[in-house]
């Protein structure tokens, strides 16, 4: 008699660094294999599209500061995404807190602009960081309270923000001097953030905040606390850990990160408010931030990795002339890839007698 054998996913013990690397770089070969698949039936050559990928990325002087102006507000929003993950606060609502830290900034560089350069760019930075922090506060202050579903109260606030943008965008902040387009007034020379080394100092803010972030959760109280509750919520109030005060407050200082972005991206690189300001950075930083297991140091290196990859693919766009979903497929191929190893690092699959499966789950 055959016995009947289950297939089951068990969660492995920590595995070693040497193993985790050799996991996620076979993910990465076997993603430009598959990748190269792909390539082939677009009739052309998988080391030429790569090679251009890379040019596109860091070929010129010009590409490089692209890629590192596509980096900055990922950088950044990771940080953010990943101080609120690491309480296990599923904050989906990036995008949302950029837009209200847009929106904040923009206020007061289109009608409080009669400060000084150093004073207007402060107080944007300040307005944005608490718009975006007060944004993310709403839900964080729902869970705590009364344990609501936090994914869903961020990803529908998204919403909320985004349309009282487009809202701002096609009335009361329409430019009258745009001829009839709903665009929103470009923002005073004082209230953009100047250039440093030919890229504007967004990335010296996200080197800081990288730092900062990194002593934050790694060598202070409260980012114990924070681990602390993302491991067991039942052993940080043996602790004596006050639950409700750190959710708070770890969640005002993610919302406030992501509405850090949104006053960079507002000031220096659309020049005035939008509602396309966010560009899907909220939810591409949730990526970046789990492949970096939530890691600042990491953050950095992935938010600069994803960038170059999005810029080499549209690149290859023009160079090759294949279409931008041909391009898209090819970094959605990488990403499956290399966001599947993660599982492999945590977990494995065994075999399992039908019997022996019945008796597990009964002992459950």
């Amino acid at each position: 008699m055959i016995m009947p054998i289950t297939i089951r996913a068990i969660k492995k013990s920590e595995p070693s660094r040497m193993k985790a690397a050799s996991i996620r770089i076979g993910a990465i070969i076997l993603a430009l294999v598959a990748s190269s698949l792909f390539i082939l039936l677009l009739s052309l050559n998988p080391a030429d599209v790569y090679l251009k990928m890379i040019q596109g990325a860091f070929g010129t002087a010009y590409r490089i500061k692209e890629t590192i102006v596509k980096a900055i507000p990922l950088v950044i929003t990771s940080l953010g995404i990943a101080i609120a993950f690491k309480m296990q606060f599923w904050n989906i609502g990036g995008e949302g807190q950029i837009a209200m830290g847009a929106f904040a900034a923009s206020y007061f560089a289109l009608y409080m602009n009669d400060m000084p350069m150093p004073v207007m760019l402060a107080v944007m930075i300040l307005a944005g960081m608490l718009a975006g922090g007060i944004w993310a506060l709403i839900p964080a202050f729902f869970k705590a309270q009364w344990g609501t579903n936090e994914t869903i109260v961020t990803l529908m606030m998204n919403y909320i923000a985004l349309k009282w943008v487009m809202f701002l965008q096609y009335g009361p902040w329409r430019d009258p001097k745009s001829l009839g387009f709903p665009k929103i007034a470009n923002f005073p020379k004082n209230a953009v953030i100047p250039k440093l080394l030919g890229v504007h100092m967004g990335w010296v803010f996200a080197l800081i905040l990288v730092v900062a972030v990194y002593i934050f959760i790694n060598h202070t109280k409260k980012g114990y606390e924070i681990a602390v509750i993302g491991e067991s919520m039942n052993t940080a109030r043996y602790a004596g850990i006050n639950i409700k005060k750190t959710i708070l407050i770890a969640i005002m200082l993610s919302g406030g990160l992501c509405g850090l972005v949104g006053m960079i991206q507002a000031s220096a690189v659309n020049g005035t408010l939008s509602v396309e300001i966010t560009g899907g950075v909220g939810y591409t930083a949730i990526i970046t931030a789990w492949l970096a297991a939530l890691s600042a140091p990491l953050i950095l290196i992935v938010s600069i990795l994803f960038a170059a990859l999005l810029e080499g693919g549209s690149y290859i766009q023009t160079v090759f002339g294949t279409p931008q979903a041909a391009a898209e497929i090819l970094q959605g191929i990488i990403l499956f890839f290399v966001l599947g190893s993660e599982f492999f690092v945590r977990y494995k699959f065994v075999l399992v007698k039908k019997h022996q499966a019945i008796a597990e789950k009964g002992a459950d």
